[in-house]
């Protein structure tokens, strides 16, 4: 039986090789197929990663409360014209609320700082020492608030990488003092960098003062004790839930919401957002993978073509095979082993070409590239499957050819 299977792949080989150009060329749609369907799978899964990295990397176990109901306060993060929430309801949340380890008050504006004969337009955002535990931001020179500080609203001020880059350049940015709506801030302190947000927006073009600096020296609210939202740091990843669930009872009760009626804030967790995320990206993958899987039926009929021309090439040579003996399992053993060894060495081809593709492409974009083991062992099997299901009809005809008339074929 060894015996006869190595001679069926020798003569399938042959075979092969005498028509070179015909099996490159019917191997070339399982190629572009079985190549294109790693590298979107790669892709997508690169996207899920960097968005996770980037969600990670706005801090642990965060939760956004901000004003208005679910899709405004997801939609504005709190900076429509709608303000709900108040330090007042951050420092009970963050006494109330056993789940919550931190909480801060935000207000943020956009707004011109100048330095010298330079200015930069930059997110201003009042917030109370908390934020940067919540955030766990570090400084990489200078220091944070002091409690002083913050109670009296002194005007100092922390600002992200890009802020003193455009800001100060090459100059050491502790100690100097930039003008802020025409009020002079002193710099305290330089944060580490963060990079991109999910968003895609650059966390370090940010400039942090005092809350109480924000709202009696530069923005002037209404509401001296309103917040655009409050970010708020759970104690552990496994009491997100807990934390909004009292975050929610709390607020509610203390905003005295009617039973039954829609609350007029929104709680919400970076987990709701990177599972939002890695959904949509996920749904996407498959899509593009579905889409790339079209080339493998394409490559698939490509391959029965040219084995249906084989076959018809081929005529005299099975009705002598079959005249000496050859039974029609053996000639379409044959000629299946000759479809899947097309479909094989094409699937390895386009295997080490979705693999090459998508490094090639993360050295040239930056972008992550994942290559998922069962996205190529997955490919191969496709490849594999198709040049059984497509080598079997040409197979089949062949087996059912009258070996007179094969030998009489011209």
């Amino acid at each position: 039986m060894l015996n006869g299977l190595m001679n069926t792949l020798s003569v399938a080989f042959i075979s092969l090789r005498v028509n070179i150009l015909r099996s490159l060329l019917a191997m070339l749609g399982i190629v572009i197929g079985v190549g294109a369907v790693i590298v979107m799978v790669a892709l997508g899964m690169g996207a899920r990663e960097l968005i996770g990295e980037r969600i990670r990397s706005m801090g642990s176990n965060l939760i956004y409360v901000t004003p208005g109901a679910s899709k405004q306060g997801a939609a504005h993060m709190g900076a429509g014209t709608v303000h709900t929430l108040t330090a007042r309801d951050c420092e009970a949340i963050r006494n109330q609320c056993p789940s919550v380890r931190a909480a801060s008050p935000v207000w943020n504006q956009q707004t011109q700082v100048v330095h010298g004969n330079r200015n930069w337009h930059v997110l201003v955002q009042g917030v109370t020492g908390d934020y940067f535990l919540v955030r766990d931001w570090q400084v990489q020179s200078g220091r944070l608030f002091g409690m002083h500080e913050e109670r009296t609203g002194s005007k100092v001020c922390i600002v992200g990488t890009t802020v003193a880059e455009k800001l100060l350049r090459s100059d050491d940015p502790v100690g100097k003092d930039i003008r802020i709506r025409n009020v002079p801030f002193r710099i305290v302190g330089v944060l580490d960098g963060r990079g991109q947000s999910p968003a895609g927006g650059d966390q370090d073009d940010v400039l942090f003062v005092p809350l109480v600096a924000a709202h009696s020296r530069l923005f002037g609210t209404p509401f001296k004790d309103e917040v655009r939202y409050i970010v708020v740091q759970a104690e552990s990843q496994d009491l997100i839930s807990q934390a909004e669930h009292e975050i929610t009872e709390l607020l509610a009760k203390r905003h005295r919401t009617a039973l039954g009626s829609e609350n007029d804030f929104t709680v919400k967790s970076l987990t709701d957002m990177m599972r939002a995320s890695e959904d949509s990206v996920r749904i996407l993958t498959l899509l593009l993978a579905s889409i790339a899987s079209v080339a493998l039926l394409v490559g698939g009929i490509g391959v029965m073509n040219i084995m249906l021309v084989s076959v018809t090439e081929r005529t005299r040579e099975i009705g002598i095979r079959m005249a000496v003996g050859a039974k029609g399992r053996d000639i379409i053993g044959q000629f299946l082993v000759e479809a899947c060894t097309l479909t094989m060495l094409g699937g390895v081809t386009g295997i080490g070409l979705g693999i090459g593709t998508g490094y090639i492409f993360a050295q040239a974009t930056n972008w992550p590239v994942l290559v998922s083991p069962i996205a190529v062992v997955g490919a191969f099997g496709v490849s594999a499957t198709v040049g059984i299901f497509f080598g079997f009809f040409p197979a089949f005809k062949a087996s059912r050819l009258n070996p007179i008339e094969a030998l009489r074929y011209e």
